[in-house]
């Protein structure tokens, strides 16, 4: 406790100060001791929490915010500096500090500091702060990037871009790091152009602006390339002619407009993408950078010549990467779009650049080496993304369907390009013709009978088409017979998406139609040992959706024909240790206030499905079926169900069933205090 007296001997004279400014009164200097001794009490314990620190930090944060209120209010002259103008904002430094020396490896934290200091004007010490986090942290992009940001704060590029070239040798694959070097050297450019526009100085070079500032153009170049700038001395000799030392003059004069020339023409900006480019040659990358120079408020000329280049970069890079052709391809679309001009989606210019990425990507989907199926998938999000934008223009929407149409035809990968165009063709819905809907069926039937007839996915979008179009629920059913029959996939999902699709779009899940279906799915993937997954997911939807519906929805009635229903289950279908959780859980959260007949958990039936669970998973079953016991308060049976079930285990499994249970007997103990001190505080 010696730590806490030290520092309330440490607030004596800023508290006093306070208290002589009529800023706070007594009784609030009391009450603001009081605070501070809680938390100097919660820091100095053996393990301290860092939620602590930063209740204490937050604290100090609104005491500083109501003191300048007040001076503001009281109208305290500026030049009256004393103690307290400053003591809150360096106790929240100090607890910062405090908190880093516990927990150094903790980022947040770190850069939680340096917002604080950034907040109240402190320049220096946001510096130092970074330089000690780096130092810590050096492979945190994050850090990198504050810290240039508040070097280019405080008109500091060269400081901003050594530090970005130091964090992006050892983070060279962190997008965010090399976005924002690009964006400190676009930047860099839009600063001096700036610069130069304001002292008088042209790219083409104005023998005015050469000679006024030449010590100025010489900074800037040498900053920016490296190079030795400005203008040598003109001498002549006695026939007019030029002595050498004008020629090189002349001659360094011609390279700083050269090199200005370059600049203002993004060489800088070039190199830093080229250099992400090897780095990191991803998609991600260059769309962010892409997104970084279209919202980037630089000349047009500029912008057009820099995404020309990031798109070569793009096409060099990543030749046969679907997302990378898909982005170039469309780069054109995304710039009219970008003018958000009226019309724009009815334009010439539109529509010529439409037909090219179209063209485009349908090329490369048919080039046998940049074909793949994720390009199939790039192409039918871009033309689903097209059809639902252009809803007002059905030349190009029917245009899009056909190419669409043709590309399922001619491409190694159809089924997600026969997906899409069959969820184009159903978009119709029930306002269709009948000869449309049954021109449609046909189509959908063709295509899960040829080639991909196993893709869930494609399976799926055939039962939508039939639930929609198909003339009577025969067809429906067996449409969906066929699908489970044939669907194939490495995803287990994807085949329980089809083996479901019936219970969530075609079935009524208080009909009496239900039960029969699940029990013939039931039988029907236990005939299969690659459907076990299946056969698991259909019995997590069979008992709560059957079993334990409502009685008046055909549900068992009381408990008696729920033990009967699971002892069925038990005998026929051989379920998994997660259905018997499954079961254990549907009975025990019935609701015993319901005025449904057989309302509430029965202790029969819960008995019963712990001894089916327990055969699979003891312990796991014995600490359900005990916890339920100890809060229907039957602690003494419990602990029975304990000990009988740690006979049956090996020493490893009873230690581990002993431990789980004295912590949730710890945990009900303390449950019950914290609920026994509520109901005394309601007295």
């Amino acid at each position: 406790m010696e730590r806490v007296q030290f520092e309330q001997e440490q607030m004596l004279s800023e508290l006093k100060d306070l208290v002589e400014k009529n800023i706070f009164t007594q009784a609030e200097v009391k009450q603001i001791l009081k605070k501070r001794t809680h938390f100097e009490t919660l820091l100095v314990r053996r393990i301290p929490r860092r939620s602590d620190f930063l209740r204490y930090a937050a604290y100090e944060m609104s005491l500083e915010q109501l003191r300048r209120k007040r001076v503001e209010r009281l109208k305290i002259p500026k030049s009256l500096h004393s103690i307290s103008d400053y003591a809150l904002v360096r106790r929240q430094f100090q607890i910062f500090e405090r908190a880093l020396k516990r927990f150094k490896g903790d980022v947040g934290l770190w850069i939680q500091y340096i917002e604080v200091a950034k907040r109240e004007g402190a320049r220096a010490l946001v510096g130092r702060i970074t330089a000690r986090a780096l130092q810590l942290h050096p492979t945190t992009p994050s850090l990198y990037i504050m810290a240039a940001s508040h070097e280019l704060t405080h008109l500091s590029p060269s400081a901003a871009r050594t530090l970005l070239q130091r964090g992006l040798r050892l983070n060279a694959d962190s997008v965010d790091m090399w976005r924002e070097y690009v964006r400190m050297e676009l930047g860099f450019i839009e600063t001096l152009r700036r610069r130069w526009q304001v002292l008088g100085i042209s790219v083409s070079g104005s023998s005015k602006s050469l000679d006024d500032e030449p010590v100025a153009v010489a900074e800037d170049i040498t900053s920016a390339v490296g190079m030795d700038g400005g203008g040598g001395a003109m001498v002549v000799d006695e026939e007019g002619e030029m002595e050498p030392t004008e020629k090189a003059a002349e001659q360094k004069d011609g390279e700083g407009e050269a090199a200005r020339k370059a600049i203002m023409d993004g060489a800088i900006v070039k190199s830093a993408m080229s250099s992400a480019a090897s780095a990191l040659p991803k998609v991600e990358l260059f769309e962010s950078l892409d997104t970084l120079i279209r919202g980037y408020p630089v000349s047009l000329a500029l912008r057009t010549s820099l995404l020309d280049y990031l798109h070569d970069l793009l096409r060099e890079a990543l030749p046969n990467d679907a997302s990378a052709i898909k982005m170039h391809a469309t780069r054109r679309l995304n710039d009219l779009v970008s003018l958000e001009a009226k019309d724009i989606l009815d334009s010439e210019d539109f529509v010529d650049a439409l037909r090219g990425a179209n063209d485009e990507m349908t090329s490369a989907l048919h080039n046998t080496a940049s074909s793949s199926l994720a390009l199939a998938r790039e192409y039918t999000v871009f033309v689903l993304e097209w059809h639902d934008k252009l809803a007002t223009n059905e030349s190009l929407r029917s245009y899009l369907v056909a190419t669409l149409q043709s590309a399922a035809r001619r491409s190694a990968h159809p089924s997600p390009l026969r997906t899409a165009h069959l969820q184009l063709l159903r978009a119709a819905g029930p306002s269709a013709s009948e000869e449309y809907k049954a021109k449609v069926l046909k189509q959908a039937r063709k295509y899960t009978a040829v080639g991909g007839a196993s893709d869930p996915t494609l399976w799926l979008e055939r039962l939508n088409t039939e639930r929609a179009f198909a003339p009577s629920a025969d067809e429906v059913d067996k449409a969906w017979a066929e699908a489970r029959r044939c669907v194939r996939s490495a995803d287990p999902r994807e085949v329980e998406n089809v083996w479901v699709w019936g219970f969530l779009f075609w079935l009524d899940p208080e009909g009496e139609e239900i039960k029969k279906t699940f029990e013939n799915l039931l039988r029907e993937s236990m005939r299969d040992a690659s459907l076990q997954h299946v056969h698991e997911t259909l019995l997590l939807r069979y008992i709560p959706t059957v079993l334990y519906r409502r009685p008046g929805a055909g549900g068992p009635a009381d408990p008696a024909q729920r033990k009967r229903a699971l002892t069925r289950v038990a005998s026929a279908y051989l379920p998994s240790s997660i259905v018997w959780a499954a079961a254990f859980g549907c009975e025990a959260r019935r609701d015993a206030s319901s005025t449904e007949p057989g309302a509430g958990a029965s202790t029969d039936v819960l008995s019963a499905v712990y001894g089916w669970w327990r055969g699979k998973e003891p312990v796991t079953a014995t600490l359900a079926w005990a916890s339920w016991l100890l809060e229907a308060r039957q602690g003494h049976e419990a602990s029975k169900v304990v000990e009988r079930a740690g006979a049956d285990l090996d020493e490893g499994a009873r230690q581990e069933l002993r431990r789980k249970w004295k912590e949730r007997l710890d945990k009900a103990g303390t449950e019950r205090e914290a609920m026994d001190e509520h109901e005394d505080e309601d007295l």
